[in-house]
């Protein structure tokens, strides 16, 4: 039985629809990847399988772990095992990025009295390639570089132990360094944990690293296309997004498909 398993799911922001029937499934302890361009509704879908309430499912249904979570908001989604990653990480000032971690792992904030030694984030971060010793004490990704916003990001994930990770572009404005050390981590832990994922990412770099077995992509609210990801990508860099989704008219796509013979 597939882990995640979402039907012509369509859901809307603000009155507008941008997830327009959405089919897709993740089985356990495999990692797949969510392609399209942008604004095409990746990281809608992401917001909705995981409940955020802007986000409204007009028709569908997502099964996780076969149960229907469509009525359930995020918070029962978490504790069922799912876990989300954002595109563009916040600043929390004020909140200890140790704390934060602490937190999502059902643990209470650090209190110096009772563990003269944090060690739970301490860990944690280690294990994304954060110095605890430089990170632990700061507020959440403030002054932090893209890479190590994703990182803490990341951290904060794992901490929770989730069934499945829904990571929204891990690796946009990330160096080499941290792409490698990033989609390592996620590799690792999907293999050692049972654990999945689903990843959004424009490009191919990550690939070698997470391995992902499948590939999806959506373009317009629909999945469009669907199978093996370095096949994928490598239409998808020959010709784009827009002929490889057969969606441009025919006079553009032909000259675009006419350039890469």
């Amino acid at each position: 039985m597939a882990l995640l398993e979402v039907k012509d799911l369509r859901v809307e922001v603000g009155g507008k629809e941008v997830v327009k029937g959405a089919n897709l499934e993740v089985n356990p302890n495999e990692i797949r990847v969510l392609l399209g361009p942008n604004a095409s509704g990746k990281t809608s879908l992401l917001m909705a399988i995981m409940g955020h309430p802007a986000y409204k499912v007009r028709k569908g249904e997502i099964l996780f772990d076969g149960v229907n979570v469509v009525n359930k908001p995020a918070h029962e989604r978490a504790k069922m095992g799912l876990a989300l990653s954002f595109q563009n990480p916040p600043e929390i000032r004020g909140i200890k990025l140790r704390d934060l971690i602490r937190i999502a792992a059902g643990k209470e904030a650090w209190n110096p009295l009772k563990e003269p030694r944090e060690e739970f984030s301490t860990s944690v971060l280690a294990s994304v390639g954060l110095d605890p010793t430089v990170f632990r004490d700061r507020d959440v990704n403030v002054g932090f570089s893209g890479g190590e916003k994703k990182r803490s990001e990341l951290a904060q994930v794992l901490a929770m132990k989730p069934k499945l990770m829904l990571l929204d572009e891990p690796d946009s404005g990330v160096d080499v360094d941290s792409l490698k050390e990033i989609g390592i981590r996620i590799n690792t832990y999907v293999r050692e944990s049972c654990c999945s994922a689903l990843v959004v990412t424009h490009y191919r770099h990550i690939l070698p690293y997470i391995r992902p077995c499948f590939a999806y992509v959506m373009c317009n609210g629909i999945i469009v296309a669907s199978g093996d990801p370095y096949e994928i990508f490598s239409r998808i860099e020959e010709v784009g997004y827009c002929a490889y989704a057969n969606v441009c008219p025919p006079a553009i796509r032909s000259t675009i498909e006419g350039r890469v013979k």
